[in-house]
């Protein structure tokens, strides 16, 4: 456990020109005093890692020191194989890159290990488009990619309703949800912005990277971005409210036919069920035809309370259904 933690540390200090001891326990999740006694530790074992006190003090490795891949344990050298995805590599241009790069951490790794990359392939695939759903790869998605890349400005053409906008982007982060690729960008202080917004690559109409570079914010963190704009989402489409009765089968089944963390939320806030055992909730949804073909999904575990448009919709079908199987 310690040797791990000793690796990783040694890594950590490799990749950045200095960590403060804070910044390094919350990365090996121990404590400072911990740091302290790992970082004697390495410098005993013949690693040059060096402490600067003060304020702007911290670890760091002197030397120009560098480790090598050559202590790659095999899972360690398989999960390597695992973090790219060759679809989305090649979709934005960068296949050849991924491939050479490949290539060089084969040859540092010790021959025992350098099958890796076959053994991971045959085990474990990602396809992230949906099911029923060709894929197609936005025309412009390698430009993007590359002011993505580059911190670069971009002056982007971008479809918007019926209308197209110009926008003068600084392109921070590209995301691949479902088979569709998104880019993080913030409008550029110049044209008077400066939030953070995500706009659909495939909308793009026009893409022009400047000749001037932006600095990128450091506290900008894209998964975190990326989370929270999914969940304003998701919450921002449901609009309506329907009431319904559920059955204890009902229940079970809720989170499987309607947005699941609206559904959980809904039962939460239910009372206790009735003397039959069914409860009645609250349901956030998109709108009364989408909350329609949701919840025939549940057939006769869910009895329509409110709109009543809705449990009129219901009731017609119900009368069409006893038509074909009442004789």
């Amino acid at each position: 456990m310690r040797a791990a933690r000793l690796i990783k540390m040694v890594l950590l200090l490799q990749s950045r020109p200095a960590m403060t001891a804070a910044e390094l326990a919350r990365e090996l999740e121990v404590s400072e005093r911990t740091v302290t006694r790992d970082a004697q530790a390495l410098s005993e074992a013949g690693v040059p890692v060096y402490a600067e006190r003060g304020r702007a003090g911290g670890y760091r490795l002197i030397g120009g020191y560098r480790t090598r891949l050559t202590g790659l344990a095999r899972g360690e050298a398989e999960a390597l194989f695992l973090s790219g995805v060759p679809g989305a590599l090649r979709e934005m241009g960068l296949e050849d890159a991924a491939s050479a790069a490949r290539l060089k951490v084969s040859a540092a790794l010790l021959p025992s290990l350098r099958d890796a990359s076959r053994t991971a392939a045959q085990r474990f695939h990602l396809d992230a488009p949906s099911w029923f759903r060709e894929p197609e790869t936005p025309e412009l998605l390698p430009a993007v990619a590359d002011v993505v890349w580059d911190d670069r400005r971009v002056a982007a053409r971008y479809r918007r309703g019926e209308e197209e906008v110009v926008r003068e982007l600084e392109p921070y982060g590209l995301v691949l949800k479902a088979g569709v690729w998104y880019l993080c960008a913030r409008a550029a202080r110049a044209a008077g912005g400066g939030s953070f917004r995500v706009y659909r690559i495939d909308r793009f109409t026009a893409v022009e990277a400047g000749g001037e570079r932006f600095e990128r914010d450091g506290d900008f963190d894209l998964p975190a971005f990326w989370a929270e704009r999914a969940e304003e989402f998701a919450r921002s489409i449901l609009r309506a409210e329907v009431v319904v009765r559920l059955s204890a089968d009902g229940v079970r089944r809720l989170p499987h036919v309607v947005d699941a963390p609206a559904a959980r939320e809904a039962l939460e806030a239910a009372g206790a069920p009735d003397a039959e055992g069914w409860v009645t909730v609250t349901l956030p949804v998109e709108s009364e035809e989408v909350a329609h073909e949701q919840l025939r999904g549940l057939g006769p575990e869910v009895e329509v309370l409110a709109p009543a448009a809705l449990r009129g919709r219901f009731a017609r079908d119900a009368g069409r259904l006893a038509g074909l199987y009442g004789g």
